[in-house]
């Protein structure tokens, strides 16, 4: 097997060594310079080296990979790469769509996801993006699984609703900035979150095949519609680089990478990057070399790429630029001094000289340094240029082998239903306290009444139960003296009374 992956002529064969290109790459050029061309080249050499490829498809060009070149290629190219014998190929291929629609479903779950890229993709400030780093680290230490988006959302809530509880070890949660991301979320299921968020996960071991011929698969993500939404699109690319990272073991150097992967239209994912993501950017592509990954940026602009991630890429392919104005003549400048050069070398002129297909060529070799700058005329792909055949590429979907693992969405229990869980247990433990409470309160109630009952019925009984006095012979005897008695003294008296009124003596 070779060594070396061979894609243009200038002086000489243009190569990359193998066991370099997880030193990283940069393809770069203006629109209509060659890009694409150049890209599907590499994607052909490495698929037919064995070395998977994945990268995404944002004009709809890219598809026809999976079919033979039909036209035919002008003999002057031929002659200026000294290609010699060309034959037209396919190369396997597997279509993937974050929506699932024109090829197998992409998910990814929010765990993985983390709360640096989703804090980006939703747009949140310092404040709400610390906010979202809670809401992780309360999900890690009590167990709950982040799935989906109605996991986050009942995370979100949960939160809001122990805050005061939170607050005491995390700091202060505003209840306007929980609100200010549960709105964020409603934007985000509106681009296609509630389909990308979810399981079956997408398993990295899935993109790093070969077909039955030990060639590499050229996995290609349909980004016609995604690209429409520069955010998600790039934070898509960036989580499944990230968990290529995260997944895959420190291999050290190999004699080829397990998997190259491109990230065409790179400078969406740098503009407007807050710094905790570009030192994330940073760290993966400086680490995920020892993985056995190599990553390659397309742009057309490659000032685009910060210095601090352009300085790893050891393997520069830099197409025509274009300069009318003094600002894009310094831009020129300046990439040409990204080169090691001769001398003798007007870098900058040459490539504003550059024809089609055309590119200054620096990569790493054998011994790790850069070689000089070269012009190359870049090699014909040898699959169709342009878009592939629809009932070709539907075909090619509905017979995938992976069709069946990932088109159905996976429902299992997570931090969602096991919030709801803990609201029913919650809500059954203050009902039962209220039922029992209400039991007491009507026991007591009962044993008042019947204590007072009892206290009532004493009294009464005690009444009734009382000895009726009644007068002995003795008592009649002295009543009926005394009442004798008493009549004769009233009748002594009122004859006194009515001699004195009479006036007798």
């Amino acid at each position: 097997m070779s060594d070396v992956l061979q894609f243009g002529y200038g002086q000489s064969v243009a190569e990359m060594q193998l066991k370099r290109l997880n030193r990283h790459g940069i393809i770069a050029g203006a629109t209509g310079t060659g890009k694409t061309v150049t890209l599907k080249v590499l994607a052909e050499q490495m698929s037919e080296l064995g070395i998977p490829v994945f990268l995404s498809d944002i004009k709809g060009d890219l598809m026809s990979l999976t079919q033979e070149n039909t036209t035919s290629v002008s003999a002057e190219r031929l002659e200026a790469t000294r290609y010699g014998l060309y034959e037209p190929a396919s190369y396997p291929v597997e279509l993937w769509d974050v929506t699932g629609d024109k090829g197998i479903p992409v998910r990814i779950t929010i765990s993985e996801m983390g709360p640096v890229l989703l804090s980006r993709l939703l747009g949140l400030n310092e404040t709400q993006a610390s906010i979202l780093h809670i809401v992780f680290s309360v999900a890690d230490e009590r167990g709950l699984l982040l799935i989906d988006m109605m996991d986050l959302r009942a995370m979100l809530n949960f939160v809001a609703e122990h805050a005061d509880e939170l607050s005491q070890y995390y700091g202060n949660i505003p209840a306007r900035s929980v609100g200010a991301i549960l709105r964020s979320l409603v934007v985000l299921e509106q681009q296609g979150g509630r389909v990308f968020f979810g399981e079956p996960s997408l398993e990295i071991s899935d993109l790093m095949r070969t077909d039955d011929d030990g060639r590499g698969v050229i996995n290609i993500l349909n980004a016609t519609q995604l690209f429409s939404q520069p955010t998600l699109y790039s934070t898509v690319l960036l989580a499944l680089l990230s968990e290529l990272y995260e997944v895959l073991p420190e291999v050290g150097d190999l004699d080829k990478p397990k998997m190259v992967f491109f990230f065409d239209e790179a400078h969406v994912l740098f503009k407007d990057a807050p710094k905790v993501l570009l030192e994330k950017i940073e760290l993966i592509v400086r680490l995920i070399r020892s993985k056995g990954v190599g990553v390659f940026f397309v742009t057309q602009n490659p000032t685009d790429i910060p210095d601090s991630i352009a300085s790893q890429l050891g393997n520069r392919i830099q197409h025509g630029l274009r300069a009318f104005t003094p600002k894009e003549l310094k831009t020129v400048t300046v990439v040409a001094d990204t080169f090691r050069q001769q001398s003798d070398q007007d870098l900058a002129q040459v490539i504003q000289e550059l024809k089609v297909g055309e590119a200054v060529v620096s990569v790493l070799g054998a011994d790790g340094t850069p070689t000089y700058a070269d012009r190359v005329m870049i090699y014909p792909p040898k699959s169709l240029l342009g878009t592939a055949d629809p009932s070709l590429v539907n075909a090619l979907i509905n017979h995938s082998k992976l069709m069946d693992k990932y088109a159905e969405a996976i429902d299992r229990e997570s931090a969602h239903e096991q919030i709801e869980i803990w609201a029913q247990e919650k809500e059954a433990a203050l009902q039962e306290r209220l039922e029992k409470e209400t039991a007491q309160k009507a026991q007591q109630k009962a044993e008042k009444e019947a204590k007072k009952v009892e206290k009532t019925e004493k009294k009464e009984s005690k009444k009734a139960s009382a000895p009726r006095r009644t007068d002995s012979p003795m008592d009649r005897f002295t009543k009926n003296v005394m009442s004798a008695v008493g009549r004769e003294a009233g009748r002594i008296l009122m004859r006194g009374i009515t001699g004195m009124l009479t006036g007798k003596k």
